[in-house]
């Protein structure tokens, strides 16, 4: 067994990022376990063609280590993946990271205050506090089609691309319209023989203002750091701005809908496809996506957009309730991820042998999407409700970073064996916040994945990030419980 203070599960944004304050702040006694053979979680998986962020380069990095070399407006998936590689080299979070270390269960052990986590290999490692930085994009949805384990050809999910196969010429059904699909289906249209796009619920797309960053504004970057910070303050309170559409009064979105319908109508001439990519809900209930390309390479002669449900995969045909067969080749599913199963496979077990799984039986809930009552000494990041519709996740990865910070601060200066959040004060808050999330834009009547199975969002901060960072800035010891505490409180 080996022993660490800190493990850390998961190498993306959040578990680098923590890794990064632990040794800023002088403490070296951290493992980061990461099930893949390299670092990047998210950003190291998407390798399907046209991956990027929908969030503007210069808010996309930590705040602490700003990247003047962004090529574009908009980051690339291999641009991002090469900054996380760079942070953690630079901050010597190499040696710390131990790969191929997939996390099948933690469970903690009451009377040693500690917790023990297993790997599929089975190995195990013993410490004082676990951090989750798995993100709810790390698992893959693939929706199951009747009859769609016999289909003869290739499928693939967008998170797990397989290079491998030739799509030139082939018949290739995409299922879904979601944001990795509104990317790569511009990419392969030019390429295969025939595209079918099999949608559920168009999504509401908005111009990507993208485009290559100069060599004179880097420079200015690189050599004016007051140039570049002001850039990305205005980019923030730009987007920020949002918020007042999605949290606060979403009849204010009004205007947006009339853009993007305009740009729909702008980019699709055919009026019975364009009827097909009206969406019929209220902009920003699901997540709004950015394409310039998306609308023009479903009008090629080569793309069909069916709009009927599936019924079944028979043979190399799939078959809508319509009764209509379309042959396939390939079938690439753009279905999402599983954000509503919490942390997928990883068995979490707390205080008196109780699960996770069953802690959030009735949806997933936490304290500040950080502490979830019962599990001491465990926390996540990019936990329930902390999900943003319209700003800078790296900027809520950071404030729950900091308050996670401030919880170790508080078990060093009282020596405590422990610190739990108390079940009254995590069931106060969620209380408030699904009150607030009811008069969102989230909650006008559509579908989506921010939404579980009983209509709860449990994905989304329905506020402000400001005011998330105000609330994450440190902890409040009258909101948790101190196990074995020795010193004065404080």
């Amino acid at each position: 067994m080996s022993v660490a203070d800190i493990v850390i599960v998961g190498s993306g944004f959040a578990g680098l990022g923590m890794g990064i304050r632990l040794k800023k702040a002088g403490i070296t006694d951290f493992v980061v376990l990461e099930r893949a053979a390299d670092l990047g979680g998210t950003w190291r998986d998407n390798v399907y063609p046209g991956c990027a962020c929908d969030i503007p380069s210069l808010l996309y990095s930590f705040s602490f280590e700003p990247n003047d070399e962004w090529s574009r407006a908009y980051p690339s998936q291999p641009e991002i993946w090469a900054y996380l590689r760079r942070c953690a080299k630079k901050y010597g979070l190499e040696p710390h990271i131990r790969y191929n270390a997939e996390v099948v269960e933690a469970r903690y052990d009451e009377a040693a205050a500690r917790w023990h986590v297993t790997t599929s290999e089975g190995a195990t490692y013993s410490s004082r506090v676990l951090v989750s930085g798995m993100g709810g994009l790390s698992n893959p949805y693939v929706a199951e089609l009747p009859g769609g384990a016999s289909f003869p050809g290739p499928q693939f999910h967008s998170a797990t691309w397989d290079h491998s196969v030739n799509l030139a010429g082939k018949d290739v059904a995409v299922i879904g319209t979601g944001a990795s699909a509104i990317q790569f289906v511009p990419q392969i249209a030019p390429i295969v023989g025939k595209l079918r796009l099999y949608q559920r619920t168009p999504p509401w797309i908005s111009p990507r203002f993208d485009g290559p960053v100069s060599a004179r504004e880097r420079l200015l970057r690189r050599r004016l750091p007051g140039y570049a910070w002001a850039q990305r303050k205005l980019l923030y309170w730009s987007h920020e701005a949002r918020a007042l559409g999605f949290v606060v009064n979403p009849g204010l979105l009004r205007l947006l809908e009339k853009l993007a319908t305009k740009f729909l109508e702008h980019q699709v001439r055919d009026p019975a496809l364009r009827e097909k990519l009206r969406p019929n809900y209220r902009l920003g209930c699901k997540r709004v996506l950015l394409s310039n390309d998306y609308y023009p390479s479903l009008s090629r002669p080569n793309v069909e957009v069916v709009t009927d449900p599936i019924s079944r995969v028979e043979g190399g045909d799939i078959v809508t309730v319509d009764g209509t067969r379309r042959h396939a080749d390939v079938i690439i599913y753009g279905t999402g991820f599983r954000v509503q199963d919490g942390l997928g496979p990883v068995q979490v077990v707390g205080e008196g042998g109780r699960t996770l799984e069953d802690a959030w039986r009735n949806g997933m809930e936490a304290f500040l999407g950080v502490s979830v009552a019962g599990f001491p000494n465990f926390f996540t990041i990019v936990g329930p409700n902390t999900g943003l519709g319209h700003n800078s996740m790296v900027y809520m990865i950071e404030s729950q970073i900091n308050y996670i910070m401030s919880a170790l601060g508080y078990l060093k200066r009282r020596r405590a064996r422990a610190i739990d959040v108390r079940a009254d004060v995590q069931a106060s808050f969620n209380r408030e916040l699904q009150k607030r999330t009811r008069h969102t834009v989230w909650s006008t009547g559509c579908r989506s994945w921010y939404l579980d199975r009983n209509g709860k969002n449990t994905a989304l901060w329905p506020g402000f990030t400001f005011e998330f960072r105000r609330k994450t800035k440190r902890i409040d010891p009258r909101r948790y419980r101190f196990y074995g505490a020795k010193a004065a409180r404080r």
